[in-house]
């Protein structure tokens, strides 16, 4: 992984996405984080190849929040 991607992905994208994850579904921050990694979202995230970087935290955990409660990932429009 470039270095520069995994900087973006480990400083910015990641904490914010998980944060939102324990604040709205009252987890703790490493439930929050197991819950991500284990996502079908975040396995397209850690691919640079998909531009999921250039998403918002919140558009992240939007599409990690649609795939737990329908099993899609679902990229946004646009």
């Amino acid at each position: 992984m470039d270095e520069k991607f995994n900087t973006i992905l480990s400083i910015a994208l990641i904490p914010q996405t998980v944060d939102l994850i324990a604040k709205n579904h009252g987890l703790d921050d490493i439930s929050a984080l197991n819950e991500f990694y284990r996502s079908g979202v975040y396995d397209l995230l850690s691919k640079e190849e998909t531009k999921m970087w250039h998403y918002s935290p919140m558009t992240i955990y939007m599409m990690w929040k649609h795939e737990k409660e329908t099993g899609e990932v679902i990229f946004p429009e646009g």
